[in-house]
């Protein structure tokens, strides 16, 4: 999908259709995901996409989430807690700020990775990167009255 197209959807997914989004589409995300093998995920065809495996904060059981990422060219990739622009912080960033280890299926493969969470000053400076593969991106935060947390995934 071009910028275009993906400028269309990431403004769709900023509206009030949000809440029905997030109860809909992640649960159809992961699904697809185990009946495919991971070969496929709903995200796909508009951005790169990962499922990360994480370790409940609380629990200590492993969770999934698909997640779009945006893979850099020193080999890392961001991932970033919108949660659709809702209020609270996604579970998954809670997961891996008490358990930076994590797993992600990226590509067919599945590669352990740590989780450091960008300070402030790097989160400034990953916005402009992220805004222009997704864009209005950093409009989340108007919605959801908080700081977005932004992660960058390094292989272990």
């Amino acid at each position: 999908m071009n910028r275009d197209g993906r400028a269309r959807v990431a403004a769709f997914t900023r509206t009030p259709a949000r809440h029905l989004l997030k109860v809909v589409i992640t649960p159809m995300d992961r699904a697809l995901f185990r009946i495919t093998g991971g070969r496929l995920k709903m995200s796909a065809p508009a951005m790169p996409s990962l499922m990360l495996f994480t370790t409940g904060a609380k629990s200590g059981i492993r969770r999934e989430s698909p997640l779009i990422c945006f893979p850099q060219h020193d080999g890392t990739w961001f991932i970033v807690g919108s949660n659709f622009g809702l209020e609270q912080h996604p579970a998954w960033t809670a997961n891996l700020i008490a358990n930076p280890a994590a797993e992600i299926h990226y590509r067919r493969e599945l590669i352990p990775v740590t989780a450091r969470l960008l300070d402030e000053t790097e989160t400034e400076a990953a916005w402009p990167v992220l805004e222009e593969a997704w864009p209005g991106y950093r409009d989340y935060e108007k919605t959801a009255l908080r700081a977005i947390r932004v992660f960058r995934l390094t292989r272990a």
